[in-house]
């Protein structure tokens, strides 16, 4: 009797402390839950008013381009200058080989000497013929002969400065040699010697999508910015757009002409233009509450909707001092998480905290 009252006093302390003991475990459990939870806090979208500014890349061009070469085949005795230099209108730039302006200056004396002698022929002719001693068919005959030596004499004195005019050749206009193509002991060929391109002004090429083209014009101011000078501001304005889409990129070209008179700026420089295309509302978060994905250029935000975490990407616009212009990604009013992002993951519950 006394064994079974024992057995029985044990086995009901033991239910009592397995009850205890599931007691504390569901305690823990809920404990944990808790924890899962990750406090945060927010930012709300804004919608400010925002200049929209369109922001390409660009290349610097001549704003003219003149071709230098001789109108014959010819052998280059000297090449003054290079690519990349400065040149100025009627500077020498060219020399070629003048061994065709002997027989040409030869050519001239020639019918120098045709001409005198035709015209005292002629003289005689005349005076001949007014004293009676002479028909009026010869002196016309010898008159159609000096005209035919005048004009003979006209071409081969042109034929002289030609070859003379294409032995030293200038610079028709003041700018840069953007291009040089042979070198001194090669024969003129299909391509120009050199390639001067005029600096002052320069144009700047865009390319501009069908999306943006229709809020594009004539006459719109636009800012370039160039790597070389990284702290300056050159000013211009559109002054083409082409009429056509480009049927591989899908864009207008679109030409900016900028004042240059330092001649600073050089063709093949490279940048970006800005183009103001008015104001618009847009939204607008806090710079903490975007992050970059590495190994990408790809921003996110985490937005909070009834309390878990939508990881949305999002297209930066302008930096707005300690906030960032948002093209596309999230709405006005939504929550924008801007504490504890590393500690985050789309789908993850969340406590909003002040």
């Amino acid at each position: 009797m006394k064994s079974f009252k024992t057995t029985h006093l044990l086995t009901a302390l033991l239910a009592l402390s397995l009850a205890a003991c599931g007691g504390k475990d569901k305690a823990d459990v809920s404990e944990n839950e808790d924890d899962v939870k990750i406090n945060v806090k927010v930012a709300s979208v804004e919608e400010r008013d925002v200049a929209d500014i369109l922001t390409l890349t660009a290349s610097v061009e001549a704003d003219k381009i003149n071709n230098i070469t001789s109108n014959s085949p010819n052998r280059i005795k000297q090449i003054l200058v290079d690519e990349g230099m400065k040149v100025s209108q009627g500077q020498r730039l060219v020399v070629l080989d003048d061994v065709n302006t002997t027989s040409y200056q030869l050519q001239v004396d020639n019918a120098k000497a045709n001409l005198k002698n035709i015209e005292a022929n002629y003289e005689r002719a005349a005076e001949l013929f007014k004293i009676g001693g002479g028909t009026k068919q010869q002196v016309d005959q010898m008159e159609l002969q000096l005209i035919n030596a005048r004009n003979s004499l006209a071409s081969a004195e042109r034929a002289l400065r030609n070859v003379q005019e294409n032995t030293v050749l200038t610079a028709p206009v003041s700018g840069v040699v953007t291009a040089r193509n042979y070198d001194p002991g090669d024969m003129t060929g299909n391509l120009p010697i050199l390639t001067i391109g005029t600096v002052n002004p320069v144009k700047a090429i865009i390319n501009v999508s069908e999306s943006e083209f229709t809020k594009i014009h004539l006459g719109m101011p636009a800012d370039l910015e160039l790597q070389a000078f990284p702290d300056e501001k050159f000013t211009g304005k559109i002054t083409m757009v082409a009429p056509t889409v480009d049927a591989n990129s899908r864009s207008f070209g679109v030409e900016i002409t900028v004042p240059n008179p330092s001649g600073r700026i050089l063709p093949g420089m490279f940048g970006r233009v800005e183009l103001n295309l008015g104001n618009a509302m847009t939204p607008v978060v806090p710079d903490k509450a975007v992050e970059k994905q590495r190994g990408s250029g790809d921003y996110y935000v985490y937005i909070v909707r009834q309390g878990k975490i939508v990881l949305s990407k999002v297209d930066l616009g302008r930096r707005l001092g300690d906030a960032y212009q948002i093209i596309s990604g999230v709405e006005p009013g939504e929550q924008v998480v801007i504490s504890e992002k590393s500690k985050l993951s789309n789908g993850a519950e969340v406590t909003v905290v002040k």
